[in-house]
């Protein structure tokens, strides 16, 4: 036997572009055990996914080479294998599960039977397969595992999506499970469903977990020791709380301090006269009642946050008040106007004052704009804010507020990193001076010191300008540091409400409670209490 499970042995991945060679990852080792979990830890673009597909063979050759290196399990160098025994391997000794399993699961064919071709494409027979299939949509929690068979991946919530994924990869009870950015778009408790089924299953199989990620909560929570990259660089490594009580490199340091949840709490000002009043709004969507009698009012210049699990009401509530989607009955007054009996005349007008910035900017940012025709294009639906000689001035000014600069006026939004192009839909948010802007999941993707830079422009741009927010977000540590108020939703309902320090310190129900204790913090001595504690209450 060898020494390690999986052996990563100065490692170095190139891809070739029309700028020359780029080294994606440099000289990197590492090794894995079996039973145990190691957590690559690092930003976007520090090359941990693209080590991680040269384990499972899944970088694109050309225009990715891999130009150093061994990628040994128990002891066999994968880098040395023809394809077809490479197939042998994936699959059957390494499985992976990804980011966002909608786009990895086909959605032309029900769930049931994606997993049993897992099966049979690996010499397994169909009745035993579809056996196999139902028993592991069964150990996985899938409600109604025998229906859920028959559905297609459409029809399951993201969380679920993840678990039938996680069936999928552990259908032929592989040695190495890769986890590439597993829980990031996951509701708090969803996640903290998924890292616990991961535990549980890697300790009834022994499997070694390899998981990749930017939060350091998730390493707290799940990981035995991490590996730290930097620009393909592994600048450090140790067990977790090494590297989180003494960590010794700069960027290290810099990751842990950018980790939300430390900060000073908000101390919101008296209330005031409101800007909006929302009363006794609900939404029906066939049998689904997705608002239930919402009441609240947003004073000028705060920031409440609105946070509950996925189908709280969060983003409907958000779609109403824009009027991208109607109400079924209540009233929403934007500075005593009411918001659902505009003309379209009037609604037109007052988009300017109500901007939205959404949780992907990949789809809101049309990619065959330039950021110029991005930024500008506001001035063209409403041309008496900003005479036509102007704008190439005003983008620029824009460009410098959100922490970018006029040189990148002429690129593409694909030409930027997650953070900047969330940068980007700021400043075409701000194009329009706006009094309100709702942030829907606006951070949830980001890396760590990313969504601090992010938070901290908000922040600085709310105090500047008195711009009052609605922050929708599932990530607590983020609303700690960045709200005043705290709504709080539960099936389409408002379960509590108050000031960041209420809510966080004295929760007054159970729900806001549970959403609390499913956070992940990124010290691993505090999240080993609260596992503990989690797992007495359990049994």
């Amino acid at each position: 036997m060898a020494d390690h499970l999986l052996e990563v042995r100065d490692l170095s991945v190139e891809f070739h572009t029309v700028a020359g060679p780029v080294q994606a990852v440099r000289r990197i080792s590492y090794y894995l055990d079996r039973g145990e979990t190691l957590a690559i830890l690092g930003e976007s673009g520090s090359g941990k996914s693209v080590s991680s597909a040269a384990i499972m063979n899944l970088i694109d050759m050309p225009p990715g080479r891999i130009s150093s290196g061994q990628i040994l399990l128990d002891g066999v160098d994968l880098l040395k294998l023809s394809p077809n025994e490479r197939r042998a391997f994936n699959g059957r000794r390494i499985a992976m599960i990804f980011q966002d399993p909608l786009s990895h699961l086909n959605p032309v064919y029900t769930v049931g039977w994606q997993i049993r071709e897992a099966l049979t494409a690996h010499g397994t027979d169909s009745v035993t397969a579809a056996a196999e299939a139902l028993r592991l949509l069964k150990r996985v929690a899938i409600p109604e595992p025998e229906r859920a068979l028959d559905k297609y991946p459409h029809e399951f919530s993201g969380g679920q999506r993840q678990r039938v994924m996680i069936a999928m990869a552990l259908a032929l009870r592989p040695d190495l499970l890769i986890a590439d950015e597993p829980t990031t778009a996951l509701d708090v408790t969803v996640q903290a469903e998924v890292l616990a089924l991961l535990k549980e299953l890697q300790t009834e199989t022994g499997m070694g977990v390899l998981i990749i990620t930017h939060d350091l909560g998730v390493v707290a929570e799940i990981a035995d020791r991490v590996v730290v990259m930097e620009k393909g660089a592994l600048v450090e490594a140790g067990t977790v709380r090494e590297v989180y009580k003494n960590p010794q490199h700069p960027y290290t340091r810099k990751l842990i301090a950018a980790a939300p949840g430390k900060g000073k709490m908000h101390e919101p000002a008296p209330r005031a006269e409101p800007v909006l009043c929302v009363r006794d709004l609900r939404k029906t969507y066939g049998s689904f009642q997705a608002l239930k009698g919402i009441s609240f009012d947003l004073m000028p210049g705060e920031t409440l946050a609105v946070v509950g699990e996925s189908g709280s009401g969060k983003s409907t509530l958000a779609r109403i008040l824009l009027r991208l989607d109607e109400p079924d009955s209540g009233t929403a007054h934007w500075k005593g106007r009411d918001l659902f009996s505009l003309s379209p005349a009037e609604l037109y007008k007052l988009r300017r004052d109500l901007q939205m910035v959404f949780q992907d900017p990949t789809q809101s940012l049309n990619p065959r704009m330039t950021v110029y025709q991005l930024i500008s294009e506001a001035w063209i639906i409403h041309p008496d804010i900003l005479p036509k000689a102007k704008w190439r001035e005003r983008v620029a000014e824009l460009l410098v507020q959100v922490g970018l600069g006029p040189e990148h006026m002429g690129r593409y939004p694909h030409q930027f990193s997650g953070g900047q192009r969330q940068r980007i839909a700021i400043a075409r948010a701000l194009a329009l001076q706006p009094q309100l802007i709702i942030c829907d999941e606006a951070v949830s993707a980001l890396d760590v010191s990313v969504q601090a830079q992010v938070i901290a422009l908000l922040d600085k741009l709310r105090k500047e300008m008195g711009i009052t927010f609605i922050f929708i977000a599932h990530d607590l540590p983020v609303v700690r540091d960045f709200a005043d108020h705290v709504m709080v939703m539960q099936s389409g309902s408002i379960v509590e409400f108050g000031t960041v320090r209420q809510v966080f310190e004295t929760p007054r129900e159970s729900y806001t409670r549970a959403l609390l204790s499913a956070g992940l913090d990124p010290d691993p001595d505090i999240q080993a209490v609260s596992r503990a504690s989690r797992l007495q209450r359990t049994h």
